[in-house]
């Protein structure tokens, strides 16, 4: 179990968010939404331990993640809103070398084919900056059916720069792992239903 207590986030002289609670459970999803710098990102990366909170706390099974560390960690897969590509490095490269920095050595040809299900089969060889803004996002996302392992998904627009058949390629893999008794947390400025999944939502920036 997930759980933010009263959490708190302040960058530079802004208070984007205070008193922020939410529960997050097997087999739950929860969206973030709001406008613009209102502190999705920076939530994210609060709860995935990049960042700290300046009041309050986010605990993991009832105790809080920054005891936690890396124990916590591994329990858990972040794609931000940038990718975290190598843009010399291929396709293929980059997604050998994430899964390499989780403790994940996978053979070439298994992860050929994750690309090529993600319709990169043909820019597989090519270095990731001459690939287009889609491409990129969909050689960051290859990672997830190998995290299959990893209890909570931290996901930053996942569905940014992606076609409809991207999107719902990218849909059946999250519904997937929450029926199979994972967690997702995610921004996105977009509809995608994750049809069949207990689906809850908070937002950030609204007026009281």
């Amino acid at each position: 179990m997930l759980e933010a207590r009263q959490i708190e986030c302040i960058r530079g002289d802004r208070r984007l968010f205070h008193g922020l609670s939410f529960r997050l459970e097997a087999k739950q999803a929860l969206r973030i939404s709001g406008e613009n710098g209102s502190g999705k990102t920076s939530l994210l990366r609060m709860v995935a331990g990049l960042s700290p909170t300046q009041d309050g706390e986010i605990c993991w099974n009832q105790a809080r993640i920054t005891a936690l560390a890396e124990d916590y960690r591994r329990e858990l897969v972040f794609i931000g809103h940038a990718n975290g590509l190598k843009e010399d490095l291929s396709a293929l490269e980059n997604l050998q070398h994430a899964l390499a920095l989780s403790g994940r050595h996978v053979d070439c040809g298994e992860l050929r084919a994750a690309l090529a299900d993600h319709g990169l089969a043909a820019i597989a060889a090519l270095p990731v900056k001459v690939l287009s803004q889609g491409q990129k996002r969909r050689v960051a996302l290859a990672r997830l059916p190998f995290c299959a392992h990893k209890a909570l998904w931290i996901l930053d627009e996942p569905f940014g720069s992606l076609d409809a058949l991207a999107i719902a390629r990218i849909e059946q893999l999250l519904v997937a792992h929450l029926h199979r008794g994972g967690m997702l947390l995610y921004t996105t400025h977009q509809e995608v239903p994750l049809a069949g999944a207990q689906s809850q939502s908070v937002e950030l920036g609204y007026r009281r």
